[in-house]
Order: structure tokens, then sequence, then C-alpha cells
């Protein structure tokens, strides 16, 4: 980890603009479970930013591997591969002044095409995919542009309600500039009808809000034959940040 004179310039540091509570998903939603006992009995206070929040650290690419974009082969033995339908995950990442932001650690995670991670705590009767480690990272580049190669992720059960499930999606760790800026979110597929009827997307009030969760086939940015790619885009602070995973 380290810290460039670029990325903690004047034209970076300083307050971010306030998150839009009416924007971001609602920290009580009667039909999610989880939240009945994690949401704030309090008023949120405003607090002004600190210096900590609003300065580093950045993330060097000295950091990466060879294959952390690639979730396909970066857990797989040699000579073989994860199983599941190829996909290209690729977007942009900009600031609420629409800036685009270079030197972003990007990380995602997600379960295999049967839908299980690989974490000793999710044991749903699926197998692992022992060539399948499901998670990855990148660094953005001068145009805020990130991508990685994966398999598209299984859905899965989970003890909401007597008959939940998750709708296939990737997590998003992005790192921005400050600590300020640090978000976790999910990515989900367009055209899925489970994520309308999961209570962690119902959490979000505005229709127009979840379209922006929802990844969208980019035939032009695919590899033919091969694998389809898909787009999206994060905004990090600011009033259409893209919004916090309100997680199970």
């Amino acid at each position: 980890m380290t810290h460039d004179a670029d990325y903690n310039s004047q034209e970076t540091q300083g307050p971010f603009i306030a998150r839009d509570p009416n924007w971001q998903p609602k920290a009580y939603t009667a039909d999610y479970k989880y939240t009945i006992a994690r949401a704030p009995k309090l008023p949120a206070l405003s607090v002004a930013n600190t210096v900590s929040e609003m300065t580093g650290p950045v993330f060097s690419k000295e950091i990466l591997g060879k294959q952390d974009n690639d979730l396909i082969h970066n857990y797989a033995r040699s000579g073989e591969a994860a199983t599941g339908e190829p996909i290209i995950v690729h977007g942009k990442v900009v600031d609420e002044h629409k800036r685009p932001m270079k030197g972003v650690l990007v990380e995602f995670w997600q379960t295999n095409a049967s839908g299980r991670y690989r974490h000793k705590t999710h044991n749903i009767a699926v197998p692992l995919d022992p060539n399948f480690g499901g998670f990855g990272r990148f660094i953005t580049d001068n145009e805020g542009h990130y991508w990685f190669r994966t398999i598209r992720p299984g859905g899965y059960p989970w003890p909401n309600g007597p008959n939940a499930w998750r709708p296939p999606h990737i997590h998003f760790s992005v790192f921005g500039y400050a600590f300020a800026q640090r978000l976790i979110s999910q990515m989900y597929f367009s055209g899925d009808p489970l994520v309308w009827q999961c209570p962690i997307v119902r959490s979000i009030s505005d229709t127009d809000a979840i379209e922006t969760l929802l990844a969208k086939p980019d035939i032009e940015n695919s590899a033919p034959m091969d694998a389809l790619a898909y787009r999206f885009d994060v905004v990090l602070r600011g009033r259409r940040m893209t919004f916090f995973e309100n997680h199970e």
C-alpha cells in the first residue's frame, strides 16, 4: 500500500458530498428479518469528516497478481478451469462529480455456478468447485475502468423465510481515495425476476435506483464464442452514489 501525490492532491482532498438517505437502502425493512435487530434505534447524527477519513490510503498495482482479475483460472489447478458460464464484467468508477477515479482498488467475490461460496459457514447442499475460489481484484486505469473474467454465479436459498432465494449476484468492495469513499455493494443481472422479489433489493424504495444495480449485457465488449460481457458502473460518495450493501 502506497501514498501517491496525485491521488492525495488538493483536487481529491476535502469533505465529501453527504450521502442521500432517501437514495440509499432503508436500515429497517419488515420483510428482511436481519434488519429487525440490526437497524439503529436512534436518529442518525451528522458528523464532519476527519483528516484520516479524507486522505488515503492508495493502492499500488504492485500488489496485484497476474491472474487476480481472472476468477476462472486464479484458483484452478494447472491446465484446468472453473466450471460454469464464462462472463466478463467491466465498468467505470467515478466520483460524485462524474470524474473518473484512477488507481482505485476494486475487489469482487461471489458464489460458484451452483450458488455456493467457498466459506465454512455456507453449507448449502451443492458441491464446491475445486477450481473456483470466488475472489479477485483489480486497480482501475487512468480512465477509471476495471474489468474481470469470471463465471456467472448461481442463486441460493437463505434463511430469511420458508422458501427464500437470493438472486445471482457479485459482491463489490471499492476503496476510493479516502476511507470516507469506501463502498461495499452488490451487482445483479438485468432480466432476473428474483431481483425484484429479494427483500435486500426491496429495501431500496426507488425503482430507478434499483436499476443502477443491474448489470446489462454488453455485446460490443463480449468475447466472440467465449464470454458475454456485462457492464456495471460505480459512483463513489455523494447524492447518487452506488448503494451500500444491506447485507444478509
